[in-house]
């Protein structure tokens, strides 16, 4: 299958009849997306941890209340020991790869410890793992009507709360998920 348009900085919304549990009701934001494959992270899996409680294993002192509260998210079942920040605005952190001209995800202790110290992107996410897909795989798994795609959504991804982003992201293309069937058809 040609691909045609890259899917970085899309959302991939998980059709219900996508049955690996990794991904059943997931939207994931893909960060990149090439001939060699794609990366993303799932926004939307809370895990059982909070930003305070990676802060402390970190051993970073002091941290903002408000960011300690929030919470870590399962971000793929890829490397789910490394922790994934996505974060806009951009800014320059050590290891950051740019999704957009405004949103990036990094992967260095900088981010966190900035953010840490209310110095930090003014919206955040951090997550463990992530969800890669090899070459063609992603493409293949949509025309197998897994996922739909829709261009990101700062305001889901940052502000909705996790357990609607599903429906939300669905939503930004007119689709309600409750209507939808598990059994894909094809004419």
């Amino acid at each position: 299958m040609n691909m045609t348009t890259p899917l970085a900085n899309q959302f991939l919304i998980a059709m219900p009849g996508l049955g690996d549990p990794n991904f059943f009701r997931t939207v994931t934001l893909v960060c990149e997306h090439s001939a060699e494959g794609a990366m993303g992270i799932i926004i939307n899996r809370p895990v059982d941890l909070t930003l305070g409680d990676v802060f402390q294993q970190l051993d970073i002192v002091n941290p903002d209340p408000r960011a300690a509260g929030q919470a870590v998210y399962l971000g793929g079942p890829i490397q789910n020991n490394r922790g994934f920040v996505l974060h806009e605005p951009l800014g320059a952190y050590e290891s950051t790869l740019a999704v957009s001209d405004t949103l990036g995800v990094s992967t260095s202790r900088d981010v966190l410890t900035a953010i840490a110290n209310h110095e930090g992107p003014a919206h955040f996410l951090l997550a463990l793992g992530y969800a890669g897909w090899g070459p063609g795989q992603l493409e293949q798994e949509i025309a197998d009507n897994a996922w739909l795609s829709v261009p990101v959504s700062s305001e889901i991804l940052f502000q909705t709360p996790s357990e609607t982003r599903w429906s939300a992201a669905a939503h930004l293309l007119g689709v309600d998920m409750a209507q939808l069937c598990g059994d894909a058809g094809h004419a």
